[in-house]
């Protein structure tokens, strides 16, 4: 189907360490989704800002530009698609 994303990536119970998108483009917004019964958060450290990353929240993000992560969390099961 047509996109203007080049991939998506699965992620399933794993901590995510900060890092930024090198595929991305600049000038675009990278779309994350979460799924699952986690508790998890959604860091974004160039920001200093922590966000709840409940089940069903969708974050759009310039990835390229702005470190983010997802630390370990205490319960549940965490999927997410970026």
């Amino acid at each position: 189907w047509p996109s203007i994303y080049v991939g998506i990536d699965v992620i399933v119970n794993q901590e995510t360490l900060p890092h930024l998108d090198k595929v991305s483009a600049p000038s675009l917004l990278d779309l994350l989704v979460s799924l699952g019964t986690h508790d998890a958060q959604f860091h974004v450290l160039d920001l200093g800002s922590i966000f709840g990353y409940q089940p069903g929240t969708m974050i759009y993000l310039a990835g390229k530009l702005l470190h983010h992560s997802v630390p370990k969390w205490e319960k549940g099961e965490r999927i997410a698609l970026a």
